[in-house]
């Protein structure tokens, strides 16, 4: 690992917490004339993911920061008029479409990869290329078929294809219809001045590392490196040129480096009382989340039910700047229904009610249902407080 220079700060765990809330946009008013669109380029990725409860995630992430926003408004926001693209970053994320360039060193990490999981039958990468070119943006289904019928993962020589042209660049995700990605030709779907591989590895990276310690405020090396699933070496690598300075943080072990723009000023503003999806960027890194909000989650959608703790898709709450519990959400027609509330003492009832309020009314729910609380003595407040 590269010697970590004399850090440029002294941060109070205090000051750190308020710094990622405003780089995450959670303290300060929130940025309504750049909307969708601003909330994206902020955070620089947005995280996808099948399940959808309230509604899906890459839907949730706004409503966390704007409000109730138009469902309809968020989709549109991405996938309109070419300002953005799908691509490996954290995960499966909406990117802006500027970073396109900064993913070079990702494309040709997969055009050079010596084996793959999935056999492609001759010609079948050249076949559903031509067949874009000749017909326009498909789905894969359009393009053959996206399975063989079998298990998940038994893709059909057409999906292979096209996921496989997806990683390497020709192609690129322009957008998710019922959840289908449509592909189409990267020629047609990324301006002119962006379509191009000229970045080394060594530019790409200090740009992605720049990007997510803009978006975290200040992390460590692992919390910065996750952002955009980065390893530590190719952080270590280009960190000392990324703008990042050094910091110190009370009660962090390791060294952490921050965006110099967030030691300007002292973090002020208003505090977001809202739901998080689990796979919101401000708790995406599990040690950075313990850390900076003393809350250990974890995802139980692919836990066995009898052993979830908090529930399927449970939502941390929060509020003050603070996570102040969970609530692992469901739908019943026009009910919001809170199977499973967990709270951190009495001072949680009425943001909690808040939130659920709020994130009923916003997905055209009427009325709010509480099933359980780990608080039983609480349970009679915050039905009220919901009602």
């Amino acid at each position: 690992m590269t010697p970590v220079p004399r850090p440029t700060a002294e941060l109070s765990a205090d000051e750190a917490r308020r710094i990622a809330l405003r780089a995450q946009g959670f303290l300060g008013a929130p940025d309504r004339r750049a909307g969708v669109r601003g909330v994206l380029r902020h955070l620089g990725a947005v995280q996808l993911d099948t399940i959808s409860v309230l509604a899906r995630s890459h839907e949730l992430i706004p409503y966390a920061r704007l409000g109730a926003v138009g469902r309809r408004v968020v989709e549109d926001a991405y996938w309109t008029e070419g300002h953005s693209f799908e691509y490996w970053s954290h995960a499966a994320c909406i990117l802006p479409v500027e970073e396109w360039p900064h993913f070079a060193f990702r494309r040709r990490a997969y055009r050079a990869r010596p084996q793959w999981h999935h056999d492609l039958p001759d010609a079948a990468y050249e076949t559903v290329v031509k067949q874009l070119r000749a017909e326009g943006p498909l789905t894969a289904t359009a393009l053959g078929g996206a399975n063989n019928g079998g298990e998940w993962w038994d893709w059909s020589a057409s999906k292979v294809a096209i996921e496989r042209a997806l990683m390497y660049g020709e192609v690129v995700c322009t957008e998710r219809r019922s959840w289908k990605r449509v592909y189409d030709l990267a020629e047609r779907a990324i301006p002119d001045d962006l379509l191009h591989d000229e970045l080394d590895d060594t530019e790409c990276l200090r740009r992605l590392v720049r990007l997510a310690g803009q978006a975290l405020g200040v992390g460590t090396r692992a919390d910065i490196a996750d952002y955009h699933r980065l390893k530590g070496e190719q952080f270590d690598a280009v960190v000392a040129d990324s703008g990042l300075v050094p910091v110190t943080v009370e009660g962090w072990s390791k060294p952490a480096w921050a965006d110099p723009q967030a030691l300007v000023s002292e973090p002020r503003g208003r505090h977001r009382t809202t739901l998080l999806s689990p796979f919101d960027s401000l708790i995406w890194e599990r040690a950075r989340t313990e850390r900076i909000f003393g809350l250990t989650h974890r995802l139980e959608a692919y836990v066995p039910k009898p052993k979830r703790v908090y529930g399927y898709f449970a939502m941390p709450l929060l509020s003050g700047g603070q996570l102040l519990g969970r609530v692992d959400p469901a739908r019943e027609g026009t009910t919001l229904v809170a199977r499973q509330v967990s709270l951190h003492g009495a001072k949680s009832v009425a943001p909690m009610a808040q939130a659920l309020r709020e994130a009923a009314q916003w997905v055209g729910c009427d009325s709010v249902r509480i099933e359980r609380v780990d608080r039983p003595e609480l349970t009679a407040d915050l039905v009220r407080a919901v009602s």
